[in-house]
């Protein structure tokens, strides 16, 4: 296929497969991941997969979606005009990573590369250096995590592996070297060429050329391909000469790359090009199960398109991932807003025009789902599934919409169809990487849907807009509405005061007031499902619940942060900080009562981008306040003189619009500063030196 006329038609597409694909790989392969699981282990406990081991209320990912998600904002951040560098991707390692919790594998620097890489970039050792064979040493440079933070730069260069095998070295560099490189850019190269690709054998030769012909990744592929000619038939004999020849016993490590270099090529040649059976034979393999068969989950899932993806490994998805970086908004993926990025990213990158529409439909900071993509759902659901039992994409109506099918409901009968925006702990079954949560749907904001009814019998059928609050568990409704048969119906309404409460669920309660003998039924369709707006909110601090290491709906960087009644208490032996709130926040109002315990700095922070980039504004040093600059470093941009004291409560409150910075102290406007380096971010509290403070409450309005 060329190049050129694949950005004209199905690239979108694909780019979406492809990270879906990669979700179903590690969602496959994270249940049996080692060490207590082996090829053996899992042969006897399950055979022959065929399908999920295990059903999770809500997937919450690992390191091999958060680097994928997180790692390509270096081009958002650094990296907008200009070719990538190795330090971009490293700065974004810095930014988005809760340090010591979340994002990557924090297994100690004697262990973890990752860990390792993070810290010598904290120590001010910049990539590449911070990820290279002399720096940290041979054996902890050629683990696994060189190959699986990459497949985001394979999905931005359809067609090109060189530059894709390129930029994915940039990107892998911050923490691997040698053959950690090398599977970097074979994986990347792999999945750009996926997409003018239909030969499986070929993509694995075009990774090869991407390669050191003498380095041992380019051995092991040759080899597996070598025994894979003469022995076609059973994946489990190649399995057992790379036990013997290429086997974790003869690269030392917590997870080398060799050994599961081997699965990858086996089983995308065993798999023979169809989904579901190489991930799943990926995943028999043992060894690093979620990393081998989320990459090479993206590249047949590329190559094979949406409709090579079987139903039972996409419907439990949901379009839905959960991430762990110190964005709480962040964390909730919606994988067709996200896919949508990483193809306009792909365009630009490429000196492409973006399809019409395509710029349009990602409002960044907003949630905006019009369903177009083949089979997408947006995450939703709904609460009865006997009177709902079917919730699925129709690709004809309104081309391309959400539908509920009603199945004979009757006066009494309730089933809600809502979206997410907020999670807790109860909805997950394990910690995984400590994912935390800021609310995507606030207060004072508007929510917009487009329905038609379809009704095939029965009486009216109403819908009633609602949201949920999380710690009541109380749904929120607001005047239904009658639905007519046959006919598209605009729905708006503004989400309510939470009363310091987080709103968990928003969406629409579907009733009728039909009888027995004329049971309601009929398919509802939800298309341009939008919230958006300005929020005006307030957080309760006697409400908040410790979970995930976390004071939810804060994410702590560093620091000890406990809820005491109506208040939070932090003890910084650092600088720290602690966020929530909407990522891309621009112009708005952050109120809050704080108290100094001890200490020179208490602090609010706004327009925060992440743990390196933002403001904070507020008590710093005896006698006086200032407005901080947080841009890998901290810069006093602002001092003036005011004669605060320990132990006394000030109300602190923050003006933010354009470039223009206002701050006040009990109503009294203290300092005013006029600055464009940060223009959006989230809002919070922080530290830049140790000491203790309380805050005492947090209100956030955007209507200015």
């Amino acid at each position: 296929m060329d190049v050129n006329s694949l950005f004209s038609t199905d690239y979108i597409e694909k780019v979406y497969a492809g990270f879906l694909g990669m979700n179903a790989g590690i969602r496959l392969g994270a249940p049996v991941e080692p060490t207590e699981w082996t090829a053996d282990k899992i042969l006897s406990v399950y055979g022959d997969i065929k399908g999920y081991v295990k059903d999770y209320n809500t997937f919450s990912a690992d390191d091999d979606v958060n680097g994928p998600v997180f790692f390509i904002r270096a081009h958002y951040d650094d990296a907008k005009d200009r070719e990538l560098q190795p330090q971009d991707v490293g700065r974004a390692w810095l930014n988005y990573c809760r340090d010591g919790i979340g994002m990557i594998w924090w297994g100690g620097e004697d262990a973890s590369t990752e860990h390792k890489a993070y810290n010598n970039l904290k120590k001010g050792i910049k990539a590449p250096r911070s990820g290279s064979a002399e720096q940290n040493g041979i054996v902890q440079a050629e683990q696994i995590g060189g190959q699986i933070f990459i497949d985001s730069w394979g999905l931005m260069y359809p067609g090109k592996p060189e530059k894709a095998a390129h930029f994915a070295e940039v990107a892998a560099s911050v923490s691997h070297d040698k053959n950690g490189l090398y599977g970097a850019r074979f994986i990347a190269g792999c999945i750009a060429q996926a997409f003018v690709s239909d030969d499986i054998r070929e993509i694995i030769d075009q990774g090869l050329t991407l390669i050191p012909d003498d380095s041992t990744y380019a051995r092991v592929t040759r080899a597996v391909i070598e025994f894979h000619e003469n022995n076609p038939e059973n994946f489990r004999d190649c399995l057992d000469f790379l036990h013997r020849d290429w086997g974790y016993d003869k690269y030392p490590g917590i997870c080398h790359i060799i050994p599961n270099a081997g699965v990858c090529i086996l089983s995308l040649l065993y798999g023979k090009g169809d989904f579901a059976r190489t991930i799943e034979i990926a995943t028999m393999c043992g060894w690093d199960t979620d990393c081998n068969a989320g990459n090479v989950g993206t590249i047949v899932g590329v190559m094979n398109g949406l409709t090579g993806i079987p139903e039972h490994y996409r419907k439990p998805m949901n379009d839905s991932v959960i991430t762990s970086s110190i964005s709480g908004y962040l964390n909730i993926v919606d994988m067709p807003t996200f896919s949508k990025e990483v193809a306009l990213l792909g365009y630009q990158l490429n000196g492409e025009d973006p399809p019409a529409g395509l710029e349009d439909s990602i409002k960044r900071g907003e949630l905006y789902f019009d369903f177009s993509f083949p089979g997408s759902t947006h995450g939703f659901r709904v609460s009865n599934t006997f009177k709902t039992p079917v919730i699925r994409h129709n690709p004809v109506i309104g081309d391309g919409a959400l539908q509920v099918v009603i199945d004979r409901m009757v006066n009494g009968d309730k089933s809600k169809v809502f979206y997410k925006p907020y999670y807790r702990r109860e909805d997950f079954n394990d910690e995984k990487y400590k994912p935390v949560f800021s609310p995507q749907a606030l207060s004072g904001q508007t929510v917009k849907v487009d329905v038609f009814l379809d009704q095939w019998r029965g009486s009216e059928i109403t819908l009633a807009p609602f949201v949920r609050k999380t710690s009541s568990k109380q749904d929120v409704f607001m005047e239904k509405r009658i639905l007519k048969h046959g006919v598209w119906t605009e729905i708006v309404f503004t989400l309510p005061p939470s009363g310091g409460d987080i709103f968990d669920e928003v969406g629409y309660l579907i009733e009728s007031r039909s009888t027995l003998d004329n049971r309601a039924f009929g398919s509802l369709y939800f298309k341009n499902f939008h919230v958006y707006g300005k929020s005006d909110y307030r957080i309760d601090f006697s409400l908040l619940k410790e979970e995930f290491i976390s004071l939810m709906p804060f994410s702590h960087n560093r620091g000890e942060w406990n809820s005491e009644g109506n208040a939070i208490r932090c003890k910084a032996s650092e600088n720290c900080a602690s966020y929530t709130g909407n990522y891309f926040m621009r112009d708005g109002i952050v109120e809050s009562v704080i108290e100094p315990v001890e200490g020179e700095s208490h602090c609010i922070a706004f327009r925060a981008q992440g743990a390196e980039r933002g403001y904070f504004i507020g008590l710093d040093g005896a006698g006086q306040v200032s407005l901080i600059l947080n841009n890998f470093g901290f810069t006093r941009i602002k001092t003036v003189n005011f004669p605060w004291q320990y132990k006394q409560k000030y109300k602190l409150k923050v003006m933010f619009k354009d470039n223009a910075l206002r701050f006040f102290i009990d109503e009294k406007e203290v300092l005013v500063h006029d600055d464009e380096t940060f223009t959006y971010g989230m809002i919070g509290f922080g530290a830049i030196t140790p000491g203790e403070t309380l805050y005492h409450s947090l209100l956030v309005k955007e209507n200015i």
